[in-house]
């Protein structure tokens, strides 16, 4: 006789927002210790030139369109999530779409 393992799923309303990125810029970040002190902050930008550079020395930065989506989970904080919607502008009319999101909990 097999044993049912729990399965717990939630779903959220929410909102996305889509817009074009440079797909190879993801390595390009700010910490909030970056901006601690002035030094941190030009050791950052620094790094950043760095980065900027190699992305053209390798061709050039490639774009894509995503959608930042936005929920409220049961905490009350906002979550964001960005999905990768390839490199085609999405069928939509707007730049803003409502977004469903589901959560499967469940033990491997």
């Amino acid at each position: 006789m097999s044993e049912e393992k729990p399965v717990v799923v939630k779903e959220f309303k929410g909102e996305a927002k889509i817009g074009r990125v440079f797909k190879n810029f993801a390595t390009l970040t700010l910490k909030p210790e970056d901006l601690s002190s002035p030094v941190t902050f030009q050791m950052a930008i620094s790094r950043l030139y760095e980065s900027l550079m190699k992305v053209f020395e390798s061709g050039g930065p490639e774009t894509t369109y995503i959608a930042e989506v936005k929920i409220t989970d049961d905490t009350g904080n906002q979550v964001s999530i960005a999905i990768d919607l390839g490199n085609s502008i999405p069928p939509f009319s707007s730049e803003k779409v409502k977004a469903d999101v589901k959560v499967t909990l469940h033990e491997d």
